[in-house]
């Protein structure tokens, strides 16, 4: 039984060591290439270990990499996505933590109702919203802004944040509630120093998965921005080379990994919060 058990035991770690490999190929070979120079990448092919590090790809590509005829380098779009990222989770995670409370704490007739129209968003498919979204940007002015792809991003995010404090917040005791209230606290009162101080595992669920989202969403940037506004990921379609020149996949693969970094920040620093949240009510 012993024996059994060991091998069980092993056979389950090479496959979980066989599917890690599976993922991490791809950037791996995207890491390596970002450290490589073009004739090495050239002769060698493009999955290949550095014979010597490129370190200036990585310079070159933030700072004078041509996107586009503007050759400032991917900083611009990175600093676009900054500026719509981090108010757009920072909004939708507020909304969302009020409107979960309303619906949680503060019943109402027709709350399951509420809260089952505002979260329709959450299931339905992106492309269903981009004739609306023309819509309301060309009438408000804010088409080919960045203003514009915030108020995007808040709206469709209050879907998600909403969903995950309601699940969180239903588990808080009313009797605590009503003891704020015999006290004389009200509404917002309530909120700002009951329910929030007990809200950090389940914001930080949102923030992550707003941040993240947001930061890697595609469709919306390159539908409702161009050129100069266009936040990083729509930017890195433009990254190929002209035609008259050889691909530059050492800093092309430089872009990729400075576009990538924030996310992948994110989650090195915040990812055993994020399943602390998620097991402390999130998925409820």
């Amino acid at each position: 039984m012993a024996s059994r058990a060991v091998l069980s035991r092993v056979a389950i770690h090479a496959v979980l060591i066989a599917f890690a490999a599976f993922f991490l190929v791809p950037l791996l070979v995207v890491v390596f290439n970002s450290l490589r120079s073009t004739e090495d990448i050239s002769h060698t092919g493009v999955i290949g270990i550095p014979h010597e590090l490129i370190w200036s790809n990585f310079s070159r590509t933030w700072s004078s990499y041509c996107i586009s005829q503007h050759c400032d380098g991917i900083q611009p779009y990175f600093w676009n996505s900054v500026r719509m990222a981090i108010p757009a989770t920072i909004i939708s995670t507020l909304l969302g933590a009020l409107n979960g409370y309303s619906l949680s704490l503060w019943r109402f007739r027709g709350d399951t109702i509420v809260f089952g129209i505002m979260t329709i968003g959450v299931f339905l498919p992106e492309q269903m919203r981009l004739v609306p979204w023309v819509i309301v940007l060309r009438d408000l002015g804010l088409f080919n802004t960045i203003t514009g792809l915030v108020m995007i991003h808040i709206i469709q995010g209050v879907s998600f944040t909403t969903l995950f404090c309601r699940n969180y917040y239903v588990s808080i005791p009313q009797d605590l509630l009503k003891a704020a209230r015999i006290d004389g606290a009200g509404f917002f009162r309530i909120f700002w120093r009951i329910v929030l101080p007990l809200s950090p595992p389940i914001l930080i669920v949102t923030v992550i998965w707003q941040f993240t989202g947001i930061w890697n969403e595609y469709l919306y940037g390159v539908t409702f921005s161009t050129g100069e506004q266009q936040p990083i990921t729509a930017a890195l379609i433009a990254l190929s080379a002209r035609l008259s020149e050889a691909p530059q996949y050492g800093e092309q693969s430089a872009a990729v990994l400075l576009a990538a970094a924030p996310t992948l920040l994110v989650y090195l620093f915040g990812g055993r919060y994020f399943l602390r949240g998620l097991t402390a009510g999130a998925v409820k």
